[in-house]
């Protein structure tokens, strides 16, 4: 009688002990879950924002890779002023042909990157280690690609091993362009002329249980050369150093 009335003792032991552990297995494994996710996701967004950056400044390289016409020479840009001087030049930019420049820049950009949001992949860098989802792309939109938790977390024994991580990256806004020139003095009244062209795009970053706007910022060159410009007959590098003057020779007649 004994050994019967023991059994249901351990049994109800075991069943309080289990009531216990139960929950706090659950409790460790979500504290675990949530410790390591808030460890790993600025890891996970840094590296996020780093893909993100490379894949927008492919698109963009793309883009202007498919214009037409290359880099300008700067004196095609530049419209002469006419003054009474011999030994000035007054130039301007010709505001008309930038113009130009940047709408068709502009368009190009735009319909390159809504084209590697709908899932074509000609647009898009083929980097080891990514893989973009074209399925999730055409559905929803925005560039989506999965990358291996060994690869973010930069642990070289894991490499493209373990489970992948999903981002996802939509262009918010418009994208914004500004024209900067750049003069530098060369030689004797010489100007090197470059005239850039920087692209702005806003980008929302998506990763798991979190979410970051960000700034893709390209520049490229739309022209580039020397603008030469009147050489002086008196020349002289500044300081106690005298001038150099050019002095006309006259013809000397033979005795």
């Amino acid at each position: 009688m004994k050994f019967h009335m023991q059994a249901p003792k351990r049994q109800k032991r075991k069943r309080r002990w289990i009531k216990f552990i139960i929950p706090a297995l659950l409790i460790t494994i979500l504290g675990s879950f949530f410790y390591l996710n808030m460890k790993l996701k600025p890891i996970y967004m840094n590296y996020a924002e780093v893909q993100t950056r490379k894949i927008a400044a492919h698109v963009i390289s793309q883009a202007i890779q498919s214009r037409s016409t290359s880099v300008l020479d700067a004196n095609d840009i530049l419209i002469n002023i006419p003054n009474d001087s011999t030994d000035t030049v007054t130039m301007k930019v010709d505001a008309e042909t930038i113009n130009q420049i940047m709408a068709e820049i502009h368009e190009l950009v735009e319909q390159h990157l809504d084209r590697a949001e709908s899932g074509d992949l000609e647009m898009l860098p083929q980097s080891d280690g990514i893989k973009f989802d074209t399925t999730e792309m055409e559905k929803h939109g925005g560039v989506v690609f999965f990358v291996p938790i060994g690869q973010v977390a930069d642990i070289p024994l894991l490499g493209n091993l373990g489970p992948k991580i999903p981002i996802r990256f939509h262009i918010v806004g418009d994208v914004h362009a500004d024209v900067d020139t750049k003069l530098t003095e060369y030689g004797i009244n010489n100007v090197y002329m470059e005239v850039n062209m920087k692209l702005t795009v806003n980008v929302q970053i998506i990763i798991p249980i979190a979410t970051k706007e960000s700034t893709v910022v390209q520049q490229f060159p739309i022209a580039i050369g020397i603008i030469q410009g009147v050489v002086p007959q008196i020349y002289t590098k500044g300081g106690q150093s005298p001038a150099n003057i050019e002095v006309p020779l006259q013809d000397v007649k033979k005795p």
